[in-house]
């Protein structure tokens, strides 16, 4: 039987939160494998100016995205739905090695595969400095954003 992750398409708006949410939380886990299972084995990627192609690729990026951005954290806001595809805008704060701070924003098109796993995913980042003082973003790194913590909309973002 083919791998599923549910919820799978058509979605409604209902579901597709449910899939926008459960995106969020892979990828505040920071785990290059987990994450990765959430695609297609053969899932193609635009991630800013790089393109990546399948699962051990998607690990590989990943790994390297988090090694250099710290303390990740990310929140995720459906914009539109249809049938199998599902537009979120996010924003996501990080610090280097060397202590700097940043927000960056972003747009995502992702597109699934009849078992809910995507197998197209187009984003567009920006990366914005940010004092450490003007961080929106705060919620035990070792568990998924509390339910009460704002999302997007609420933080003006």
């Amino acid at each position: 039987m083919s791998e599923q992750r549910p919820p799978l398409p058509p979605f409604t708006r209902e579901t597709a939160i449910q899939k926008v949410r459960a995106a969020e939380d892979g990828w505040n886990s920071c785990d290059p494998e987990r994450v990765s299972r959430a695609y297609t084995v053969d899932s193609r990627w635009r991630n800013r100016a790089e393109f990546v192609r399948g699962r051990e690729a998607i690990v590989a990026f990943l790994t390297r995205k988090w090694n250099k951005e710290l303390e990740y954290r990310l929140i995720k806001e459906l914009w539109a739905h249809d049938r199998n595809r599902i537009a979120v805008r996010f924003a996501y704060e990080y610090r280097d090695d060397s202590g700097n701070w940043y927000r960056a924003y972003g747009n995502e098109n992702w597109e699934f595969d009849e078992n809910g796993l995507m197998h197209t995913r187009h984003a567009s980042i920006n990366d914005m400095p940010i004092k450490e003082a003007d961080r929106k973003f705060f919620w035990d790194r070792s568990a998924p954003r509390p339910a009460d913590h704002p999302g997007l909309s609420e933080l003006g973002l």
